[in-house]
């Protein structure tokens, strides 16, 4: 049987996920569970390095990369040891290249279909259809993300939450980073107000998640959404937008690229490699992805959404309103006037932040 996960939600570093992991991983222990810790970060937190006192760790593995080394999940090594349940920090880490796996939550997938049950972290901002909201608030990039069909598969969310005020304090008395790194975070990522709200994006989360486990599925929601692709980079926010509304409706989701009939092949490299990057990026988040062949693209596209049943349209909004853009202002309206039986969302890009 496929193991059970258990992911421990926060909204920022220092709440206490990786704590109330370990926490219940001695809890499990004394009730005679055979349970170890696959992974553990403990960032020079004393408290949370005691919570550590007579579990079993298994060993990481050395990786060697340009010279360096570096320690990863010894994934293999769990796997041998095949206990009931591991507790894995960092859900969404990214590995050292040349790993035999990219992220750490596909080496977790893997203990699941074996079986083993898994206690993971992390915090709301690494929820891939949530990177442009956390973008605009923080003024970041998170680049390590998890898709959220990924979460959606977890058994249980446990939400972690602190106040605001109190994390900050935490931050000032030296709990979370040491000084120079406290007074860095002070000035950049933790300040009061994207902390909370960071911490409301994480108690929607979680109430989402209550709610999604509590619906029967006779009651399931009879909506469709279609994304549509270019190559413009607005289509990534796009696309994570129409995945989350399809994930709240319990949506079927489609991308579809609308092109001139055989014009793939004489589309310049750029344009082609973009759409084919943002195809490839709504496969990867269980989006069923099409390409469509027509000379009127507004009309290719709305008659697809007739035929499929599509409820709802998601459109990208033209950046800049120069000449060049007329015709894809004029696609964007042609498809509202057409679709009057649609709700059509035309959304605009988000601006750009510094990358984390």
């Amino acid at each position: 049987m496929r193991g059970r996960l258990t992911i421990f939600l926060g909204y920022a570093a220092g709440v206490g996920k990786t704590y109330k992991m370990l926490e219940e991983t001695q809890r499990l222990q004394r009730e005679g569970h055979d349970i170890v810790v696959g992974y553990f970060e403990p960032h020079g937190r004393q408290d949370t390095i005691a919570k550590i006192e007579g579990l079993e760790l298994i060993p990481r593995r050395r990786v060697s990369y340009r010279g360096a080394e570096f320690e990863e999940m010894d994934t293999a090594a769990i796997l041998a040891r095949k206990p009931e349940l591991c507790a894995v920090d960092e859900f969404p880490h990214t590995n050292v290249p040349g790993s035999p796996r990219s992220k750490r939550w596909e080496d977790v997938m893997l203990l699941l279909e074996a079986g083993i049950g898994v206690l993971t972290t992390m915090n709301i901002q690494h929820l891939e259809s949530l990177n442009d909201q956390v973008r605009e608030i923080a003024n970041v990039q998170v680049r390590e993300t998890i898709p959220d069909w990924v979460v959606k598969q977890a058994d249980e969310v446990v939400l972690v939450d602190v106040p605001p005020q109190a994390l900050l304090n935490r931050l000032q008395r030296g709990v979370i980073y040491g000084t120079e790194k406290a007074q860095q975070a002070l000035n950049n990522f933790f300040k009061e107000s994207t902390l909370g709200a960071l911490r409301e994006m994480a108690l929607r989360q979680t109430a989402h998640e209550v709610d999604v486990r509590q619906v029967d599925d006779a009651d399931e929601a009879t909506d469709r959404i279609l994304i549509h692709i270019t190559e413009s980079p607005a289509t990534a926010a796009l696309i994570r937008r129409g995945r989350r509304v399809a994930d709240y409706l319990k949506a079927d989701c489609f991308a579809v690229c609308v092109l001139p009939p055989a014009a793939i092949a004489d589309l310049p490299k750029a344009s082609r490699e973009a759409i084919e990057r943002h195809l490839e990026f709504a496969r990867r988040l269980h989006i069923e992805t099409r390409i469509l062949e027509g000379d009127n693209a507004a009309e290719t596209l709305v008659d697809f959404t007739r035929r499929n049943g599509v409820t709802q349209i998601f459109l990208a909004k033209p950046a800049k309103p120069a000449i060049p853009m007329l015709a894809k202002r004029n696609f964007v309206m042609e498809v509202v006037r057409l679709a009057k039986d649609r709700q059509v969302t035309v959304v605009a890009e988000r601006r750009v932040a510094r990358d984390q």
